[in-house]
């Protein structure tokens, strides 16, 4: 058998636990082993969410194993990683919570080893302490438990007989922890109850614990089994045993957050969605990412870039979204090196978080409607300011924009110049996953935050799911929606992402 210094692979595997689901439980060397693969190969019980870190040419390759459903043998996978890593490669091997708890890690690592390629093990965070915590049980607790044991149940299939002693384990103190059991429940609590546990003992179910889609059954090991059946629940599950699960009466902090066990879906850019997914998940909310845009230069690359150039000539530079901005100063960089060459032009926007990315400049804004973030609101903040007559205004915007700013500047005598700075396009090739979710589970809402959102996900041609509520940003996206037939349910008083996240949270007060 080969030794660690005696390996003659080229590339490298990591064996990194992804966690136990939630994206904010991964570990930064977690990340990082993301971040640097050339090849990622993933199972079942990763979040996806955790694949945004790799690099866009990053190969993923998808090996989830479930109950009687391998998308690849362990034998397969083994030899993949093994061959990855053998030309060259910088594979990353995610694996739910931690790789070696119950994980096969160990196998792999052997083969790795085995095989002469370098390998590392990246611990992760376990289900079986996770899942509990974010149910609101501790699984040690001075009035309750100071021993902890954690088993499987799920053993390997081909062992004649179970290595398990449930005598010990039925009169183990403290905690017991099992993964992997729910569909042995009856078999495993009525041999806890065979080796002298007390029926009345507190027993909890944690299901895809700790992400939005969390459920928990509560019973004893009496009647866990009948809830079980009579629930319909369902692998994957965390199963805790103990008088810690009482705890969760007061502790259960997760499930209690506002907006928990609302599936909703946002529907922006793939680099924007994080804004609005981030505050609705920190209320609870399962989030579905369905991205139906992207966000593309403008077409005539060489008038907007000899706009840009002229910017500082203009008494008012001015921009209606955080794109404006982006796409302004990557051509901006582009032609000068120094914001200094911005010049004395003055700068208005017309809303918070436009005004946000101007000032990640560290450029101040002069003039944002107090209120009304939409072309109007910005007309009239304008109108209130100063007169407009004979001013010259560089107004850095989308393709497909409306024209009300222009037509109603220029109708107060301002000279306005247009810089198109980008269009917006359909998302084809991001969103397979969303939609799988969506046709599979439902949602409760469908939140949009621009009018081109509306017109991208309609032609998707995906039907809402029944009884699903619509949110709109403001009166130009809830004019598309209710222009392309859709029901309005939600309109944020304040337009804006904060603004649409508490109107949302009322709405399902």
């Amino acid at each position: 058998m080969a030794s660690a210094s005696q390996t003659t692979s080229p590339g490298i595997c990591y064996l990194v636990g992804a966690g136990p689901g939630d994206p904010g439980l991964l570990t930064i060397k977690g990340k990082e082993c993301i971040e640097a693969a050339d090849v990622l190969v993933y199972d079942y019980l990763c979040n996806v969410e955790l694949l945004k870190h790799a690099r866009p040419d990053t190969r993923r390759i998808y090996v989830g194993k479930k109950a009687g459903d391998h998308t690849l043998p362990q034998e397969e996978i083994n030899k993949l990683i093994v061959q990855l890593a053998k030309e060259g490669k910088v594979v990353t091997r995610l694996k739910g919570g931690d790789p070696v708890l119950f994980g096969r890690g160990a196998e792999e690592a052997a083969e790795l080893q085995e095989a002469g390629v370098r390998f590392e093990i990246v611990p992760g965070i376990t289900s079986a302490i996770a899942g509990p915590a974010y149910a609101g049980i501790p699984v040690t607790h001075r009035s309750h438990a100071s021993q902890l044991t954690i088993f499987t149940g799920h053993e390997d299939p081909t062992k004649p007989d179970t290595s398990l002693n449930y005598a010990k384990l039925a009169q183990a103190d403290g905690t017991k922890v099992f993964l992997m059991g729910v569909e042995r429940i009856e078999e495993i609590t009525t041999e806890f109850l065979k080796h002298g546990a007390k029926p009345e003992t507190p027993v909890a179910l944690v299901r895809w614990a700790t992400r939005g889609n969390q459920e928990t059954l509560v019973g004893t090991l009496a009647d866990i089994a009948a809830k079980v059946k009579a629930a319909g629940f369902k692998a994957p599950a965390v199963a805790v045993v103990g008088d810690v699960v009482t705890e969760r009466g007061q502790l259960n902090w997760f499930e209690s957050r506002p907006l928990f066990g609302r599936r909703i879906i946002v529907t922006r850019t793939r680099k924007q969605i994080g804004v609005l997914s981030k505050q609705l998940a920190l209320l609870g909310a399962d989030v579905i990412e369905l991205p139906t845009i992207r966000i593309e230069p403008a077409k005539d690359q060489l008038a907007f870039g000899e706009l840009v150039q002229d910017c500082h000539t203009y008494e008012w530079l001015v921009f209606t979204s955080p794109n404006g901005v982006d796409a302004f100063f990557t051509m901006f960089d582009k032609l000068y090196n120094d914001n200094r060459c911005i010049g004395g032009v003055r700068i208005a926007c017309i809303g918070p978080g436009t005004a946000e990315k101007i000032k990640e400049r560290h450029l101040a804004v002069d003039l944002m409607p107090e209120k009304n973030f939409v072309a109007e609101g910005l007309v009239k903040a304008f109108k209130d300011h100063q007169n407009m007559e004979n001013v010259n205004v560089l107004w850095v915007r989308a393709a497909e924009t409306r024209e009300v700013l222009a037509n109603q500047l220029t109708g107060m005598g301002a000279i306005v110049d247009e810089a198109i700075a980008y269009q917006t396009v359909a998302e084809t090739e991001d969103n397979l996953e969303a939609l799988a979710r969506i046709k599979a589970e439902g949602a409760d809402m469908i939140t949009f935050t621009s009018a081109s959102t509306v017109e991208h996900f309609m032609e998707l041609k995906v039907p809402l799911p029944e009884g699903c509520k619509v949110a709109s940003i403001g009166p130009v996206t809830s004019a598309a929606v209710k222009k392309l037939g859709l029901p309005l349910d939600v309109e944020a008083k304040e337009n804006s992402i904060p603004g649409l996240v508490k109107a949302i949270e009322k709405f399902w007060k």
